[in-house]
């Protein structure tokens, strides 16, 4: 393959279709992870940055990049893992926070109301993805997975995770 732009689209597009293992409706794109994809004479790189340091998800995700790259005529695929900037909510694409509101998982907020060293302030207004309430609060500073906390609807009762400020 040649080292064009056409060539980085297309490897985009085939890391569309890579899951996010812990949130199966999101692609690894739409999470915000892949940070970067170069591309030289027969060598293909995938920059990724994991959303907390130390995510477990990401070897299954490395993985999934370097099955899919070969799955598509790739021999020499590199992935590099790379913290720093650190991940931020601000990088998921507008599809992925609407995907995860469908899903049940209540998205970051546009505007973090609060976002401190005192971990999540009791005080984080989080609309509930079930009913759209505000009229929420927190139960656990950690959900399901260690970057989401978990909160409940005061309306529907329903319990649900939030991205957590970061």
């Amino acid at each position: 393959m040649n080292s064009t732009t056409t060539d980085i689209k297309t490897i985009w597009s085939y890391l569309e279709a890579i899951k996010d293992p812990e949130i199966p409706v999101l692609s690894i794109v739409d999470l915000g992870i892949v940070r970067d994809i170069l591309f030289c004479k027969d060598e293909v790189e995938v920059i990724i940055t994991p959303t907390y340091t130390g995510c477990p998800a990401m070897d299954m995700i490395a993985a999934s990049i370097r099955a899919e790259l070969a799955a598509k005529g790739f021999s020499t695929i590199k992935i590099t893992h790379s913290i720093s900037p650190a991940w931020t909510t601000d990088w998921m694409s507008e599809k992925g926070k609407q995907q995860l509101k469908e899903y049940g998982i209540a998205p970051p907020n546009p505007t973090q109301q609060v976002c401190n060293n005192a971990l999540f302030a009791p005080d984080e207004a989080v609309q509930c993805p079930h009913c759209e309430s505000w009229l929420t609060h927190r139960i656990s500073e950690f959900g399901s997975t260690a970057c989401k906390a978990l909160y409940q609807c005061d309306k529907c009762r329903e319990p649900f995770d939030y991205f957590k400020c970061h």
